[in-house]
């Protein structure tokens, strides 16, 4: 088996929404070119089979997507990709097209995360209608997000009515709310997943300290690797504080071999926080 079961790319750190509970990035704004992820994907592709198009930004902004699923299907890596759902229907053609693609997760949290008018009123159907589409089509799996159970009437109000219309959409015989499992994901359909989870915290090194104890799957089955290149532990350190190195500089090899990587793993094989963002992670926490 390969080491990682998944490692995410960034492939834009540009995204069309602005979500109160997504930290907007202080990086400039870039685009991955496909040469460059061209060059990530051979070095990454010896490390795992899954490759995971998501840490900041709305990865169907990029005007290059379909060069960059065709580099990926060349590389035999199955692509997983993390949306917030409002460009899904003009990109569905490519989607559609591309065999790369294992599966494809909707953050429908978004829709409260942003003012009133921002998201079209038909957001929810050209999901639904491009789901139909894929599973005509294809064998992709979906994957329906609400991670913000727990923040308020208002919330749990929209949640409500979103919750309605999946269960009128996929013909459940089922009240969605009696089947939920924070952290667990209930069958919808075939290849059809809804997950609800509670809303969590993004490490910064201005909240307040989770503690050092505790364990984390950065560098154990996951890493990330940021659009200019940075390789990160996890897909929450979004803006590169944990850097440990640049996947177009180094090979991966190398990088993993280097003391501060080491360091921390060893120190989350001993329960132990090294870093100082890992004490600040409020994810962490879901490990114990």
């Amino acid at each position: 088996m390969k080491r990682f079961k998944r490692i995410y790319v960034e492939i834009t750190n540009v995204c069309n929404l602005s979500c109160y509970f997504c930290p907007t990035t202080q990086r400039e704004p870039r685009f991955m070119s496909p040469e460059n992820f061209h060059i990530l994907s051979e070095k990454i592709s010896p490390h795992t089979d899954y490759i995971y198009l998501h840490v900041k930004g709305e990865p169907l902004l990029h005007p290059e997507l379909g060069e960059l699923l065709d580099i990926c299907q060349r590389q035999s890596l199955k692509v997983n990709i993390t949306t917030n759902g409002t460009l899904i229907q003009k990109n569905a053609d490519v989607l559609l097209a591309k065999p790369a693609i294992r599966q494809i997760n909707f953050s429908l949290h978004c829709v409260n995360g942003n003012d009133a008018g921002v998201i079209s009123p038909n957001y929810l159907e050209d999901i639904f209608t491009f789901i139909r589409q894929a599973k005509e089509q294809t064998d992709i799996i979906f994957s329906l997000r609400l991670w913000n159970m727990g923040k308020g009437q208002t919330v749990q109000s929209k949640n409500d009515e979103i919750l309605n219309k999946i269960e009128t959409e996929f013909s459940l015989p089922y009240k969605i709310q009696e089947m939920t499992i924070p952290n667990r994901g209930i069958k919808i359909a075939q290849n059809g997943y809804l997950n609800q989870d509670v809303e969590f915290q993004w490490p910064d090194l201005k909240n307040e300290e989770e503690g050092s104890i505790g364990f984390c799957y950065g560098l154990r089955t996951q890493l990330g690797i940021l659009v200019d290149g940075t390789v990160v532990p996890c897909c929450l350190d979004g803006e590169g504080i944990i850097s440990l190195g640049n996947i177009f500089q180094d090979s991966l090899e190398y990088i993993l071999d280097q003391p501060k990587t080491q360091k921390i793993i060893d120190g989350f094989s001993n329960r132990c926080a090294e870093e100082e963002l890992c004490k600040k992670c409020g994810y962490r926490t879901r490990f114990g």
